[in-house]
């Protein structure tokens, strides 16, 4: 089975971009790594972060916004739970949430799960394209969302339609250039069909 390895995040400033990323708890999730590539608007993914209850959500994104984020949705109580979603200074869209209404204790900044959602055109077409590379698919509702099972690593990954991953981001769907994202795994290298590039990592380096 193919595996998903490392998440890395191509920034114009690599020592702030740790510093952030340390910061806001994230650190033992993502790398990153220099780059200039021309892009501008939204970059088509998101990193979902799930916490256990509200108060650590506020503690997470308070993190964020001490370490230099901006709001990009206040975190507010929804039917589903309670989230909100910053962006960080490299521009990368993060989303926390959790499915509680209510603290069972403490507020702690703990981060209990971090998916990497890429936002795509043909959530379909993209499963297939997943599929045939070795991914095995854990959770699928049409073509609306895909997860796919990666044991191996700290991040899940799943598919979404973009225009709906911009709406939940609360940014506009348009964006050109690079992705900036990097996701490492032992089926690489290729390239998706939205333009998400893989290269080769060894799973056992995360």
């Amino acid at each position: 089975m193919t595996s998903f390895a490392s998440l890395i995040l191509e920034v114009p400033d690599p020592i702030a971009a740790e510093a952030f990323y340390q910061a806001f708890g994230l650190g033992p999730y993502v790398s990153v790594r220099a780059s200039q590539a021309p892009t501008t608007g939204f970059r088509g993914f998101a990193l979902s972060l799930v916490a256990a209850q509200p108060g650590n959500v506020d503690a997470l994104i308070d993190a964020a916004l001490d370490a230099g984020a901006t709001t990009l949705k206040p975190a507010t109580k929804g039917f589903w739970g309670y989230g909100g979603v910053v962006r960080a200074p490299d521009g990368t869209i993060c989303k926390v949430a959790t499915s509680s209404k209510k603290d069972t204790g403490p507020a702690a900044r703990q981060i209990d799960q971090v998916a990497l959602l890429l936002g795509v055109a043909d959530v379909k077409a993209s499963r297939r394209f997943y599929v045939e590379r070795g991914l095995a698919v854990a959770k699928s509702f049409g073509g609306k969302y895909v997860e796919f099972s990666t044991p191996s690593s700290a991040v899940t990954l799943a598919l979404y339609p973009r225009h709906a991953l911009a709406k939940d981001a609360g940014v506009p769907r348009e964006g050109t250039g690079s992705h900036r994202i990097v996701i490492g795994g032992d089926a690489g290298p290729f390239t998706d069909p939205d333009g998400f590039a893989w290269e080769t990592a060894s799973v056992s380096a995360h």
